[in-house]
């Protein structure tokens, strides 16, 4: 059992861990709103319809629906979560376990976790009932800094963070941790 100086030791080790998160996700934060931009502007090429905040799926029996904001924001986390993956394993956390795959379900489902409370955080900005909605007199889409939907999408992003640090410390990448205890590289 380690005194006090093993304990500072640990704290030390887990703040950095937290800034090295932080510098991955603020490179994640990136990918993603370059790849949301990027499914805003690209798929009313390819389907004009892809407005996004047009219904892209109305959800039978309830008032609600899956907008076109919610498929480019799920585009946009797939990728950043893979980046995000590889980053946070290589040097956030420095897993050298031999396995890719089984990490990366786990990283995997708690970054969906968080993507699916992400998008309801996301969905309540945007909804015009809603208590929390962004204001539509700013935000009126007249220019790319006054886009809605780029905001509750940033937001959305803030929100996750904290949880997904946490969860992918204690859960994703408990075996970097552990092996690291035992001496192992």
């Amino acid at each position: 059992m380690g005194g006090p100086r093993d304990l500072y030791a640990r704290h030390r080790a887990s703040l950095g861990q937290f800034t090295r998160f932080c510098l991955v996700g603020a490179s994640g934060v990136l990918v993603n709103l370059l790849v949301a931009y990027l499914c805003k502007k690209g798929a009313p090429l390819i389907w004009p319809q892809a407005q996004e905040n047009a219904v892209l799926w109305d959800l039978p029996g309830i008032r609600y629906n899956i907008r076109w904001y919610h498929l480019f924001s799920m585009v946009a986390f797939l990728v950043a979560n893979l980046t995000n993956y590889q980053l946070n394993r290589s040097w956030t956390f420095q897993d050298r376990a031999r396995s890719w795959f089984g990490p990366f379900a786990r990283f995997f489902i708690v970054g969906l976790l968080s993507q699916l409370v992400g998008m309801g955080v996301e969905t309540a900005l945007m909804n015009a009932n809603s208590p929390i909605q962004l204001p539509s007199d700013f935000f009126d889409d007249s220019t790319g800094l006054r886009t809605k939907w780029y905001w509750a999408h940033l937001i959305m992003i803030m929100v996750t963070i904290p949880v997904s640090f946490l969860l992918n410390k204690f859960w994703t990448f408990r075996s970097a941790r552990t092996a690291r205890r035992r001496g192992e590289p």
